[in-house]
């Protein structure tokens, strides 16, 4: 309790000398302390998370960050994506991971872990993708006590990255790239002849979209359709999400899918939307 308070009082950085400084016990203590790993921070912010995040539908997002670091002596320092800059960086990465509320539009962190340089995940024959699905399902316990649902943005949506995740129960809704391969599921009846059955018919055109194969929801801004939809990439159905801005345009158009087949599109679209949330608590 006593470094929490610190938390929220120390006015600059955070580190033990500062504790030791504004804190009750000395430096040393709080480095013994933190070097014990028995506390579960996860199972402790999940109970705080129970107390204030009401809202019926919920789910797990996914955000790394960069945090910009000098020297050679910091574990795990490499080359990291920084958005911001819109380019790679030397500095550490935090792998967020939050709960978000869609229903009231809330997001609170459940933990958060610094992610390996790239020495460290080729001696372990993994990349980065493979990392992250590997944490996440390393913690599975801890995540499905709130949702089965992770919610990641688009570097996510690869089937590496997938895959492993399905397997192990979950769900995932991200978003694809614009030129995403994609097929309308096949209208045909099985014919009863050997071999497998036709699964998927035409490549969807989104500047010429059939509208007879989607269901139109009304949003605020622009036009949104949904419909099942096979990804090339993936290798499987996903509910897919398409929308497009208000101006009418077709020239430019979103792509969001959940490879929970029966989801409607309208969720998955506030599902991804409210992921935003945790980019804004990383941040903060």
């Amino acid at each position: 309790m006593d470094a929490m308070k610190l938390f929220m009082a120390i006015p600059d950085r955070i580190n033990f000398l500062q504790m030791g400084r504004y804190g009750c016990f000395s430096e040393q203590t709080y480095r013994n302390n933190f070097e014990n790993d028995d506390f579960d921070w996860f199972s402790f912010n999940e109970a705080i998370i129970r107390e204030h995040l009401k809202g019926g539908r919920k789910a797990i997002a996914v955000d790394p960050s960069f945090i910009p670091k000098s020297g050679s002596k910091t574990p795990w320092i490499g080359y990291f994506w920084s958005g911001c800059a819109g380019e790679y960086k030397r500095g550490l990465e935090i792998t967020g991971i939050g709960v978000i509320d869609i229903d009231n539009h809330e997001c609170m962190t459940l933990g958060s872990v610094q992610t390996p340089d790239n020495a460290t995940l080729e001696s372990c024959g993994k990349n980065l993708v493979d990392w992250y699905s590997s944490y996440l399902i390393s913690i599975q316990e801890h995540l499905k006590r709130i949702s089965g649902t992770v919610v990641c943005d688009a570097f996510f949506s690869k089937a590496t990255f997938i895959k492993p995740l399905c397997e192990n129960g979950f769900h995932v809704i991200s978003r694809f790239r614009n030129d995403a391969v994609l097929f309308y599921p096949t209208l045909e009846n099985r014919t009863g002849k050997r071999g497998r059955p036709k699964l998927y018919d035409g490549k969807i055109d989104f500047e010429n979209m059939d509208i007879t194969r989607c269901t139109e929801y009304k949003v605020n801004k622009g036009k949104l359709y949904g419909l099942k939809a096979y990804s090339k990439a993936l290798k499987r159905f996903v509910s897919l999400a398409v929308w497009y801005p208000m101006d009418g345009r077709t020239d430019k158009w979103q792509l969001y899918f959940s490879t929970n087949e029966i989801q409607n599109a309208l969720d998955v679209l506030d599902f991804y939307r409210t992921r935003l949330y945790l980019i804004n608590v990383v941040i903060k």
